[in-house]
């Protein structure tokens, strides 16, 4: 995950809490992607406060340390030497019809993509293959990503011997929350609400939240389908989501008394969170050692993996 501050509900819903589940099925490395960061914005001053607030987010939402790895990119020298062997194996045209890339660009509206984004994938590719990965939990956005990593993967066991596995993409189940605006959730579009947000904060954000153009007041029948409450409803308050379709259907049950509802159920949920963080808060000293000894396990793995990638090469 790009390091861009504290999280938000999308992060929970399309990762966070799909990663905590698997902790118990696989040997997880979580990978605070600080190089990828820089492929849209080569800004750093923010970089290493944003990787804190990041890990903190990780650790309140149930990631374990001692069950998986948590560390740096950038301090981990083999994520760019794999990056660049890999880059002798695949051809810019295929980086060039990449999908994912091509969303990129025009969300972000760029007139110009430097060599870094073009290849973000390839260095993507490294990340996985570097601890011989698997399985890699994603959204359905980056499956074209996990596509090219297994080319390179068979590209590279075909060219040299096998070393790598063929990773499979795990969809994340409750892949999408959309924005308070419903567009997609995103800080830059000041629609999220954050994991580590005060109830009050939750309350006032939830007021601004869309919902069903055709229901101007209360009484008037509503499409709780179309409405993004009601998708957060689905999501924090499964148990009542008969009676409000029924109620916002028939029009007995407003906007203005869902919505307190649905942040109520937003608050409790993220209370054992909101804990945790204030105790993380006030130990950073015990975060920055949870970087340290998850560099120190990382490190042991990337550099028998390339042991075995040089062996393979003939390169030493």
């Amino acid at each position: 995950m790009r390091p861009t501050g504290k999280l938000h509900l999308g992060h929970l819903v399309g990762a966070l809490e799909n990663w905590v589940g698997l902790q118990k099925e696989y040997q997880n490395y979580h990978l605070i992607a600080d190089y990828h960061a820089l492929t849209t914005n080569p800004d750093t001053k923010d970089i290493e406060q944003n990787s804190l607030d990041m890990l903190v987010d990780w650790l309140s939402a149930g990631l374990d340390p001692e069950l998986s790895p948590m560390f740096r990119q950038s301090q981990i020298k083999e994520h760019t030497e794999l990056h660049l062997i890999f880059s002798m194996l695949i051809t810019t045209a295929r980086l060039e019809r990449n999908p994912t890339l091509k969303e990129q660009v025009r969300d972000l509206e760029l007139e110009n993509v430097s060599y870094g984004h073009l290849g973000y994938p390839v260095l993507q590719a490294g990340d996985i293959l570097l601890y011989k990965g698997d399985v890699v939990p994603v959204g359905e956005d980056q499956i074209p990503h996990i596509e090219i990593t297994r080319e390179i993967a068979r590209r590279f066991n075909t060219q040299y011997r096998r070393v790598f596995p063929e990773p499979e993409g795990k969809i994340t189940k409750f892949a999408r929350l959309p924005g308070l605006d419903g567009k997609r959730m995103s800080k830059s579009l000041g629609n999220t609400i954050l994991l580590s947000d005060l109830p009050e904060a939750i309350k006032t954000k939830m007021k601004s939240a869309v919902t069903d153009p055709q229901k101007v007041r209360k009484g008037d029948p509503g499409r709780p389908d179309i409405c993004l409450v009601f998708a957060y409803h689905n999501k924090f308050n499964s148990a009542e989501v008969p009676e409000i379709r029924k109620g916002c259907e028939s029009g007995a049950l407003g906007c203005v008394d869902c919505k307190l509802n649905c942040a109520n159920h937003v608050i409790e949920a993220l209370s054992p969170m909101r804990e945790k963080r204030a105790f993380y808060e006030k130990h950073l000293d015990q975060v920055k050692g949870t970087l340290e000894q998850g560099e120190k396990r990382a490190r042991m793995v990337a550099q028998q993996t390339m042991a075995e990638v040089r062996s393979a090469m003939g390169i030493g």
